[in-house]
């Protein structure tokens, strides 16, 4: 996999094993939609190789925090952050999204963009880690006031409209994989993440 644009246009990506990369229509739309997000602050949230961030890293943002448990993930990532020379701008942490999201929270942790790719639903019985991460997030003051989340997941995994005090503001299907953008309710103004 390769960086899509911006100054790190066109490295190589290392791909941990056993993961589902989001796919470069995916994460072409994410940042169409998104627009400008230089100098923003940007999580990844089950990163595995970190393609989101690092596309965003590559796009100008200021910082970036990637959050993964998988410990062949984790050394992907370290490896893809040394070999693009990234190191001052981008965080890992070797957690799972709901301790990594509380312990943010404790810090006073903001980001204007959080994007998170969760494990797909397995059965139609199985709980959604989509949701219930996203409800986490919700529940923890980790967002920046003008920010966004961005959800990929299945498209039979149906997402509350609106979780805490964030609304879903569009979502997008790209064959079987969907993306749900979520921004705070009482937020007014057209959501662009350059405004």
């Amino acid at each position: 996999m390769r960086i899509l644009t911006g100054k790190l246009r066109g490295r190589v990506i290392e791909m941990p094993k056993g993961i589902r990369p989001t796919q470069n229509k995916v994460r072409k739309a994410v940042f169409d939609i998104l627009g400008d997000v230089t100098e923003l602050s940007f999580l990844e949230l089950y990163a595995g190789s970190g393609a989101v961030a690092l596309e965003a890293v590559s796009r100008g943002v200021s910082r970036a925090a990637m959050v993964e448990q998988d410990r062949f993930s984790v050394a992907a990532l370290n490896s893809n952050i040394g070999k693009l020379g990234v190191s001052a701008v981008v965080s890992v942490y070797p957690l799972g999204a709901e301790e990594a999201i509380k312990r943010m929270s404790r810090k006073g942790e903001k980001f204007d963009v959080i994007f998170l790719d969760p494990p797909y639903i397995k059965a139609a019985n199985s709980p959604s880690p989509a949701k219930k991460t996203l409800q986490t997030i919700a529940a923890y003051d980790i967002l920046a006031p003008s920010g966004f989340i961005i959800v990929q997941h299945h498209k039979k995994d149906n997402l509350p409209d609106a979780p805490g005090e964030l609304i879903l503001w569009k979502r997008s299907r790209y064959g079987d994989t969907a993306l749900s953008f979520y921004t705070f309710a009482s937020r007014r103004s057209h959501p662009s993440a350059c405004q």
